[in-house]
């Protein structure tokens, strides 16, 4: 499975559920996330996707752990059997 068909999966489930899985670019700000998820009630979390088996980069990681600092969740996955997961995830939160 690509990594394009794992992130249509994702946005695909996520505007069923009401919410926006918004693109995210950054200029000069390298390595944040692919996508903003945003749940209704306020739920949100940053995901970073990747083709099956790969792994986040050294920056990427570093992201990573900054958002988290911040009291950010952040999801790297790598499967379309992993969003259900992550959904209840961000939605226990």
């Amino acid at each position: 499975m690509r990594e394009k068909t794992i992130e249509i999966k994702l946005t695909n489930t996520v505007k069923s559920m009401g919410g926006i899985a918004l693109k995210l670019i950054s200029p000069g700000f390298d390595g944040v996330p692919d996508r903003l998820v945003l749940l209704p009630y306020g739920k949100l979390a940053f995901v970073e996707l990747k083709a099956p088996g790969k792994r986040l980069r050294p920056l990427q990681e570093k992201r990573k752990r900054q958002l988290e600092a911040l009291g950010y969740l952040v999801f790297c996955i790598d499967g379309a059997e992993q969003i259900g997961e992550m959904i209840d995830e961000i939605l226990s939160s």
